[in-house]
């Protein structure tokens, strides 16, 4: 399973991308407006910490400005993937985009019936977003275990990036399942990298250590 950063804080991705665990990084509006920089200059940043796939959010709402959007974005750097929002303008700038070999992350899914039309259009990725789905009642997780079974029936190449990501078990569901990708928030990564008896047991060793004659 690839991991992804879901952040734009430049010194989060530089602290994940040092323990070499980082494949790529999603970043939307909403993150950038929190990282209180320019969109381009943060981007940029990025693609020079991390080499992978690094997804750039559009935020018109038309399909003919989403694809010069998309163009604009897809000429920072190689690495990027332009997200894309599922509605029907959206689809309409896919299909676009991925003749022009333009990468895509389809973003706001909630249901596989979603994921399915994104994929038939070209999409290279799909993100369902389990937490928003699991507040609404129903379990984001089915549709995750749905899409990815429907994209192995038929063989496409996109991938599903688990999104809207709460607590490290969604992470460890998501890979039993056998999605493709996990974007994580860094405080999720953290608690997924630490354990109170990992930090109970270096405590022992260490005490054990000094009553070894020296």
């Amino acid at each position: 399973m690839k991991f992804f950063l879901d952040t734009a804080i430049v010194e989060d991705i530089r602290w994940a991308a040092n323990l070499g665990i980082v494949d790529g990084v999603t970043t939307n509006p909403s993150l950038i407006a929190r990282s209180g920089r320019k969109f381009e200059e943060v981007v940029k940043e990025i693609t020079e910490i991390v080499d992978g796939p690094i997804s750039a959010e559009a935020v018109s709402l038309e399909a003919e400005k989403m694809v010069e959007e998309a163009r604009k974005l897809a000429k920072i750097h190689k690495n990027i993937v332009v997200k894309i929002p599922f509605i029907e303008e959206g689809i309409k700038a896919v299909k676009v985009l991925s003749k022009e070999g333009i990468r895509t992350n389809v973003t706001l899914i909630f249901s596989a019936s979603q994921a399915l039309i994104a994929a038939k259009v070209g999409a290279n990725y799909v993100s369902p977003f389990i937490g928003r789905i699991d507040d609404t009642g129903a379990r984001g997780m089915n549709v995750v275990e749905e899409t990815v079974e429907i994209f192995e029936n038929y063989g496409y190449q996109t991938e599903v990036i688990v999104a809207s990501i709460r607590h490290p078990l969604h992470v460890i569901e998501a890979a039993v399942i056998g999605a493709h990708i996990a974007t994580i928030p860094p405080p999720i990564l953290k608690k997924m990298i630490s354990h109170p008896l990992t930090d109970k047991g270096v405590k022992m060793f260490l005490e054990d250590w000094k009553k070894v004659p020296k």
